[in-house]
Formats: structure tokens, sequence, C-alpha cells
């Protein structure tokens, strides 16, 4: 027989030797405590008696059934010789657990676990109990546990692979586990807290390890528990803001205007959103007969806010809404709207915005401009490359709503036939080159110049990949919005 096979053989050999010695020094123990309880105190010298011996024979065990002496002939270790019969410490009444659990305690031996069973439910805890891995994973899945006790050795799945099982799922990969074994299945015990295992009891049972062992267990179960609800609570309030995001998304793209692909003026835009809800917004619409109204705003930050105000804004300009005031002089206009949306009404919320009115009959463009980027015009030039020549419409204005009584003033030029307007969004033109450099105002130039004009909508989509080449990989860091109208 191999070595590896004796010491199988021992191990298993100890196991069964000392399994009915620990039951004997448990029921011991727990009758004392219920005999002083019960003041049955003439019972205790017997009971001490008993306990007494049970260890003594234990500590023989211990001592001589080891890997060095494979048999038990010879002198028994000098720490046995002569052991005097343990003296039971004084009983004392079992006070309740701090906090109570519903524990599983996993065990192939009767005996064994009724004493385990009955000693935690002297201490406040409800107890279920399983006789091998296998039906203890079929309970810990059919019912909310908090701990489990779950022993080394058994038949049909012993403790380790129970552990594995439990630790791979991961509806129970939280719940805590502490593994009972006698003292030589430590090299065991390790290894089953490599895998998870919170703690370990060793036989025979301490009932003040037991009672510490456990209160830390259900302490650790208890937190997990309040981190997973925190945890759960903060996805939960995150698909709800998510959702609520997208609806508030919804609600400002459904306030653009429809493409125009007939009449005096064709026009399209395209908005992507970055990550964030953003202030973007935009529109054309026509104030009268003979003159049309052209407009992007951009709010300063993102979020809900941001959008409310940006179609705030918006709403302001389609209808109308500021008493006395020329909605055809986009300077006149934009002087008014400064006093209406003054940042410290608006929780400190500004925006930048390019206004401009486009009268076909004579036309002419008319523009004013808060804080915004230029607009760009390309014009039809046979000598350019790409046959049309882009410049910026100029027109400076400090931003909306940073102070009252600024005046903003109106620009003026005449625009030949064919010639096509670009209103862009501030975060169109802070793309950064992938080496970190910022700065696309030439860039953006040159691409509108480099190819002939194109309907509107597919111009828009080739620049759109031409912005986020540029960008690189991920989202925009700010929203893109752009519109082209052919004048």
């Amino acid at each position: 027989m191999s070595t590896s096979t004796d010491r199988s053989s021992l191990s298993h050999l100890r196991h069964d030797l000392r399994t009915p010695l620990n039951q004997i020094i448990g029921y011991s123990e727990l009758l004392a405590e219920e005999a002083d309880a019960a003041g049955h105190r003439a019972y205790t010298p017997d009971l001490a008696k008993i306990n007494g011996a049970a260890r003594t024979l234990l500590t023989l065990i211990n001592d001589n059934l080891t890997d060095e002496r494979l048999t038990l002939s010879g002198e028994p270790a000098p720490e046995a010789r002569g052991s005097a019969a343990a003296v039971l410490p004084p009983p004392e009444v079992e006070p309740p657990a701090v906090l109570a659990g519903r524990i599983l305690v996993v065990d192939d031996n009767a005996e064994n676990r009724d004493v385990l069973a009955r000693r935690l439910v002297r201490q406040g805890h409800t107890v279920e109990i399983a006789e091998d891995g296998r039906v203890a994973l079929s309970a810990l899945r059919a019912s909310p546990f908090d701990l489990v006790l779950l022993d080394m050795m058994m038949p049909v799945l012993d403790g380790y692979s129970t552990l594995l099982e439990l630790k791979a799922d991961a509806a129970l990969r939280h719940l805590p586990v502490i593994m009972v074994s006698a003292l030589d299945e430590l090299g065991s015990v390790v290894r089953c807290i490599e895998q998870g295992a919170e703690d370990y009891l060793p036989k025979p049972f301490n009932p003040t390890l037991l009672r510490a062992r456990i209160g830390a267990g259900l302490e650790k179960k208890r937190f997990r528990d309040q981190e997973r609800l925190y945890v759960n609570t903060i996805e939960e309030t995150q698909r709800r803001l998510q959702t609520e995001l997208q609806e508030a998304e919804n609600y400002v793209r459904a306030t653009l205007p429809a493409p125009l692909t007939t009449g005096p003026v064709i026009a399209d835009w395209r908005l992507i959103s970055s990550t964030e809800l953003g202030g973007d917004s935009f529109g054309y619409h026509w104030i009268d007969a003979g003159h049309l109204a052209i407009y992007l705003l951009d709010v300063c930050g993102h979020g809900v806010g941001a959008a409310l105000l940006s179609v705030t804004a918006v709403n302001v300009l389609r209808n109308a809404a500021l008493p006395g005031v020329d909605f055809r002089d986009p300077g006149a206009m934009l002087t008014a709207l400064n006093e209406a949306f003054p940042m410290e009404k608006y929780n400190d919320m500004y925006f930048t915005i390019w206004y401009g009115v486009w009268c076909p009959a004579n036309r002419t463009l008319r523009f004013a401009n808060a804080g915004h980027p230029p607009a760009l015009l390309a014009e039809p030039d046979p000598g350019a490359a790409g046959g049309r020549r882009v410049e910026r419409l100029r027109g400076s204005g400090m931003l909306l709503g940073g102070m009252s009584g600024t005046v903003y003033r109106t620009f003026e030029r005449s625009l030949p036939a064919g010639a096509q307007i670009y209103v862009l969004s501030d975060g169109t033109y802070e793309i950064e080159n992938p080496d970190g450099s910022a700065g696309q105002l030439t860039d953006i130039e040159r691409f509108f110049a480099a190819a002939p004009a194109a309907a509107a909508g597919p111009e828009l989509d080739r620049f759109y990949a031409h912005v986020k080449q540029l960008n690189g990989p991920g989202p925009l860091d700010d929203d893109f919005s752009i519109m082209r109208l052919d004048v």
C-alpha cells in the first residue's frame, strides 16, 4: 500500500474515531448548561467526568494516531500520560446572538448535525440541516439563508466541491460559508478559504468561538446585503434616469423642423447627441411670406436643465414671443433675447446663438451672432478646387444672458444663386486631432470647398463621418449639430 493511501486511510480512521468523541463533548456541555438552567446542578460533576474522559481520549487520538505512527502500538505521547479528567467550566445560560440568522448546517453525521443545530437554536438562530453537499445546494437554491456551516468530509459531495459549486453560482456566491473541520484537515481548509470561504471552525466546537465566528459571518452578510441593496438602488436610479433622459431627448428632437425639400429654400440637418443630453437646438421657419428665420443655439453644459432652456429659447423664436421686437432684424432680436434670458434667473446658464434672416426676393442674408461660431457660406466658384469657395459669415457679439444692456449688431450679405449656408454648433468646430491639437475650423472650410455641392443629406452624412475620423474612437465630447440651407 502506498504512503498516500496509508495517509488517506489514517485520516478517515481519525475522523471515524473522533466523531463520536466530539459528539460526547458537545452533548455533555449542552446537558450541563440545560441542567444548570433547570436548577439540577447535582448532575454537573458526572457530566464533567464524561466530558473530561472524552477529551482525554480525543487527546490520545490526536497525539498518537499521526502520520508518523501508522499503528496504535507503542507508548502514548508524553502529553497524554496521566491526563487528568477535564473539568467543565461553570455552565452559563446561553445569551441570545447579537445577530440572529437562518443557518444551514451541512454534515453527513446525524449526531453532529443535532449537536450543532441545538447549540445554534439556543443562540436564537433558525436552523436547517442537510446530510451532504448535493442536498445542501438544492436547499440553498430553494430558499434564502444567511450563512452555511459546511463540513469537510462528506459522501456524495464533500465540503470543498460543494464550496466550488456554491461560489460558481451567481445567486449564491455572496453567501458566507464557514468550514467545519478537524485540526488535521487545515490544509484543506486553507484551500477552501482561498476559494472564498469566510472562516473555519475546528472540532470539537468551543461555544464562545462558535458564537464569535457565526456572529462575524452574519455581520459580513448584513453589510453585503446592504451593499447589494445600495448598488441595486443606484442601478435602478440610473436606468430610470436614462429613460427620462431619452424621453427628454425625444422631446427636443420633436421640436426640430422637418427638412425642406421643395420651394425657394432646400434645408436639411443632422443632430448626433453626445453621451449626455445636451443643450443644442436649432430651427428655421418663415416669419412671413418673404423672410425665413434661421437659428442655432447652444446652452452651456449638458443635462435636462440645458435642454429645457434651449427648447424654451427656441419656442420664443418660433412664436415671436418678444413683444415689440421685429424678428426680421437679427441684431434687435438678440438684444431683446439677451434681456429676456439673464443667466442669474436661469441657474447661471447662458447660451450662444447664431441667428439669420434670409430674404429670397433680394437674395439678402441678415445675421447676428451672440458668442457662437460663425456660419459658413459656400458660393459657386468655377476657378476654385471643387467648384466652390467657402468663407465665414463673421459677426461679433458676446454670449447671450451674460450682461444686461448689451446691444447686438446686424450684419448683411448678398448671396449669389446656388449658394449654401452651413450653421454649426461649437461642438462641431471643437473636434480635436488625434494628436490632441484643436482648431478644425480651417479643415471644416476645406472639407466643404473640396467637393462640389451634392444633395444636402449625403453631404452632411459624409461630413459627420469626417468629424468622427478626426475625433477618433468613442463618442464626441459635445453634440454634433449642423444645418445646410440651399438658397
